[in-house]
């Protein structure tokens, strides 16, 4: 059977950036490397995929609402939007999560494409079999995602130099990626697309 690969980036938005209501440190640098990603992936005839979070003003996500996190991603917002250093083609398949006011949606595959499909099944028809995967932040929606992209049979690897944590405690980021890898994903970073086709 053929490897079909596909790039998904995760949560590239200004909220999730320096100035944005929730920032991860130094998230927005994580766009120079997935820039590279990106035409490299382009260049040879793969999909990019990207998620983001696309809250209400009022969701159960928000601690004014019992949750976790202040708001951000608020759907139609400068926050919500993409990074604008992150340039993404414009066949990028859009995957939006968290939308519903009872929704917390970490992970990728708890969002739809704008067709109503999930992402597993949007991958699926386009016979992807294995991903790579970026963005914000390795130790929430990172970490979801591809533990969710292994549990629906995906070969997973994981892009370690685009990514950026959260680290709410110290060393987060750290477990993240070794539970990620625990749980079967790989890992590579750019110097390996040198040696290496996708």
């Amino acid at each position: 059977m053929k490897t079909v690969s596909a790039l998904v980036i995760v949560d590239v938005q200004n909220d999730f950036c320096p100035g944005g209501s929730l920032p991860v440190t130094d998230g927005g640098e994580v766009a120079a490397a997935l820039n590279v990603y990106i035409s490299v992936f382009k260049k040879a005839g793969h999909a990019i995929y990207a998620t983001r979070d696309w809250h209400p003003s009022k969701t159960v996500h928000f601690r004014e609402q019992g949750g976790k996190w202040p708001p951000h991603c608020v759907q139609g917002t400068h926050g919500a939007k993409f990074h604008p250093a992150l340039k993404l083609p414009h066949d990028t398949v859009i995957i939006t999560k968290g939308a519903g006011k009872d929704e917390d949606s970490y992970s990728g595959f708890q969002g739809k494409d704008a067709g109503g499909r999930g992402l597993a099944e949007a991958l699926r028809a386009q016979g992807v079999t294995r991903i790579f995967v970026g963005g914000l932040a390795t130790d929430y929606c990172v970490k979801e995602t591809v533990i969710d992209a292994i549990r629906e049979g995906f070969e997973v690897c994981l892009l370690t130099d685009a990514v950026k944590g959260v680290d709410i405690s110290p060393g987060d980021s750290i477990r993240a990626i070794e539970t990620m890898r625990e749980n079967g994903a790989l890992t590579a970073t750019l110097r390996d697309f040198k040696t290496a086709q996708t």
